[in-house]
């Protein structure tokens, strides 16, 4: 089915001077609990590490802007980013980055999360894909390697606290 979704959700059309991929993720907690962690564009602080703070303003909706903050250690400090999709029959989150201090210009994402059943229990699979331009200096295999870092970081951590909060109950 991952190809399916894959080719469904998260095609992207790639520059000449862009990479794109697609990451996976498994988690044993049902897609309703993991969606609601997902779908808070407003608060991606709850499962993503890298961010320390962020600022939305509004009701959350298509075109709404977030300021996030970056934690230290990363070659970023900012980043202003706008929702650009939003659904919640399919489950299906898209982000576009408009500015920011880092390196990642023109980036966007598509995050997907779809019901499957992991050791007789309901589980969830996400999907995460991305295209960003290649920077300066940067090689396209070293630029994907960099994102898919971030991205396999964010969705473990995804993993963790949603197995966490599905345990809990």
């Amino acid at each position: 089915m991952e190809s399916v979704y894959i080719s469904r959700h998260h095609t992207h059309k790639i520059g000449a001077n862009q990479c794109s991929s697609a990451l996976t993720q498994h988690i044993k907690a049902p897609v309703d609990l993991v969606w609601s962690l997902v779908r808070r564009f407003d608060q991606p602080q709850k499962y993503k590490p890298f961010i320390s703070r962020c600022k939305a303003s509004g009701e959350l909706k298509i075109g709404s802007i977030r300021e996030v903050d970056v934690r230290s250690g990363l070659p970023a400090t900012t980043s202003t980013e706008r929702l650009e999709l939003l659904d919640d029959e399919e489950h299906i989150l898209s982000v576009r980055i408009v500015d920011g201090d880092h390196r990642l210009k023109n980036y966007s994402s598509t995050i997907t999360v779809h019901p499957e059943i992991i050791d007789g229990k309901m589980g969830t699979l996400v999907i995460e894909s991305f295209v960003v331009d290649v920077p300066e200096g940067n090689t396209k295999e070293e630029t994907c390697y960099f994102v898919e870092a971030l991205i396999n970081c964010n969705l473990k951590s995804l993993a963790d606290v949603s197995e966490r909060m599905a345990n809990a109950c």
